[in-house]
């Protein structure tokens, strides 16, 4: 019934909008827009993998948006579908056609209201992002009321609350949040000095009924955050502190315990300098218990195959966001063994017990000029990046169990990468890039496996015929210690005209000490750009492991098939 409703609205309202083009007065009946995405793939068997067709091969999942604003006010909503079944290995709540968020917001010079579903981000988001990421299957948008004020336009104020969405149904726990943000350069008379600075205050409550009774906690969790930002000529730096109050954790059943229970912290230092030609950035981060969800508890599904999966397995009911702040890679290869943020307690076994992570990254990049030895004609690009995270030191007891932290210092070693990057544009037709990553990739405090270490070495050229006619080629070469050892792959793209490209690639497993498993994990395909649309084929093998986007990481299965996919704004 409320898709229903929505859809008659929004295609009444659009049908006298339109009429209304042609009468002679010229009234604003407002406007309607929106977008189409489509992403279908049909599953096949494939030995070489040793996977099987799933149930309902074909699946697909999409999403419609539409939105109608007139003035200040503005209503919308966003239709799904996932049929015959969602993509593999998204949330099993992803079923079937429904309304999955709704919205009426209106705005004045100073207020801004909302009901309905709506996204959110207090700070960098560690005690609070709703947001939305279809490529990861993520939608945590915030279904309640909102009311933002800005008495002046370097001040404004948010109030909150809501309850988390999770599938086409919404979570348990009550979120009530508070944000407070100040400009206050010009307030100071920051500008005249050539400096900036703000602040930041923000408060999120999690309110959920507690399954027992006399529980170390309460049932209401609070989260406060505080932040500045500083800016000094060429040079910045920011901070975030942030607390979470005493929550109870989850025992290695994945089931609430009513005695274990802790507080959470998180600390990030970021401060750099910029100008023409250099730039140096460095953020450290220390994150002990800052997993919040909107249920203490996690959902387990059952699949048909006997799988046991959980709600976190599916990032859903996450009310806040710590990503990985390690290099985002272009390359497929250094993309096997990507690290994903350790916020949370966890007690495997009396060997893996951990609290959380301290470590930090830091950026150098440098332009050699023009004319200069190193810079040749359009001068030289070079960057490094290293990054390294590990547990928090401490004491640990596995039974009962209980932790005791140390603020400063680092425990057992999570992962590592330092990686050199260089571009060189030769001449109007020819760029050349050149990559080297070097790798520490504990597995054995991830999800289970072998300490890895790794050298990644990228080459790439790319050829203009034209402005918008190239032809880029890749090349990857990865030396990896355990695992599934050596590694080889190369890309080729070819972009006909500014509208049109097709690709090819391949990752070979040559090194598997397993000969069964020495698998060529090839893709190819294409895609057609026109105005707002694009529409994209492809056909081959998904390497089963982590798929991230911004340093936020799913894990996906091994699979071999066709995809399509299609999107639009209007």
């Amino acid at each position: 019934m409320r898709i229903f409703t929505l859809l008659l609205v929004l295609s009444t309202i659009s049908t006298f909008a339109q009429e209304d083009t042609l009468s002679k007065n010229k009234k604003d009946w407002g406007r309607v827009y929106g977008g189409l995405e489509t992403n279908i793939q049909r599953y096949f068997e494939d030995d070489g993998l040793g996977t099987q067709e799933p149930n309902d091969p074909l699946r697909s999942n999409s999403y419609l948006s539409l939105n109608y604003a007139i003035g200040g006010l503005t209503i919308g909503g966003q239709l799904e579908a996932y049929e015959e079944n969602a993509l593999l290995n998204y949330n099993p709540q992803f079923e079937g056609i429904d309304l999955g968020t709704y919205f009426v917001n209106y705005k004045t010079e100073k207020f801004d209201f909302t009901l309905g579903h709506f996204y959110e981000q207090f700070g960098s988001g560690m005690i609070l992002r709703a947001w939305e990421d279809r490529a990861l299957g993520i939608n945590t948008a915030l279904r309640g009321a909102r009311v933002k004020y800005s008495p002046t336009y370097n001040t404004e104020f948010t109030i909150l609350y809501g309850r988390q969405r999770s599938g086409f149904d919404v979570a348990k726990g009550d979120i009530f949040g508070f944000n407070a943000e100040f400009l206050l350069g010009e307030t100071l008379n920051l500008y005249e000095k050539n400096q900036d600075l703000s602040i930041g205050l923000s408060y999120v409550g999690r309110y959920e009924e507690l399954p027992f009774d006399n529980a170390d906690y309460e049932e209401l969790t609070n989260a406060f955050s505080f932040r500045a930002d500083y800016m000094i000529n060429s040079f910045y730096i920011n901070t975030e502190l942030n607390y979470k109050t005493k929550d109870g954790l989850l025992d290695v059943q994945n089931k609430l315990s009513p005695d274990f229970a802790k507080p959470g912290h998180a600390a990030r230092l970021n401060f750099g300098y910029s100008k023409s030609g250099l730039g140096i950035d460095v953020s450290l981060r220390r994150l002990e218990n800052m997993s919040f969800y909107s249920e203490r508890q996690p959902s387990i599904y059952t699949a048909s195959n006997g799988e046991i999966t959980t709600s976190i397995d599916y990032l859903d009911k996450v009310v806040n966001f710590t990503p990985a702040l390690t290099k985002q890679h272009h390359s497929q290869l250094a993309n096997i063994y990507v690290y994903q943020a350790q916020n949370a307690v966890l007690f495997e076994d009396a060997a893996i017990m951990k609290a959380g992570e301290t470590g930090g990254q830091i950026d150098l990049y440098y332009t050699f000029k023009k004319g200069t030895s190193l810079g040749g004609k359009y001068g030289t690009n070079i960057s490094l990046n290293g990054s390294m995270w590990s547990n928090l030191p401490g004491t640990y007891t596995f039974n009962p169990p209980d932790y005791d932290t140390d603020f400063l210092g680092r425990g057992k070693k999570y992962f590592s990468d330092y990686n050199l990057s260089i571009k060189k544009k030769v001449n109007e037709t020819w760029h050349l890039g050149f990559d080297y990553i070097n790798q520490y990739y504990d597995q054995r405090f991830m999800g289970g496996g072998d300490l890895v270490k790794a050298n990644v070495v990228v080459g790439e050229a790319t050829y203009n015929f034209t402005n918008s006619r190239s032809i880029r080629l890749e090349l990857e070469h990865m030396w990896a210690t355990e695992d599934r050892k050596d590694w080889a792959a190369g890309t080729a793209e070819f972009n006909v005209n500014e509208n049109l490209s097709f690709y090819v690639s391949d990752m070979w497993n040559y090194g598997n000490d397993d000969p069964d498993k020495q698998i060529h994990y090839y893709n190819f395909g294409g895609s057609y750009r026109r105005g707002a649309s694009r529409i994209a084929l492809n056909y081959g093998r998904q390497r089963g492991g982590l798929v991230c986007v911004g340093g936020v990481c799913r894990y996906v299965p091994e699979s071999s098939g066709l995809s399509l996919s299609f999107n639009t704004a209007f």
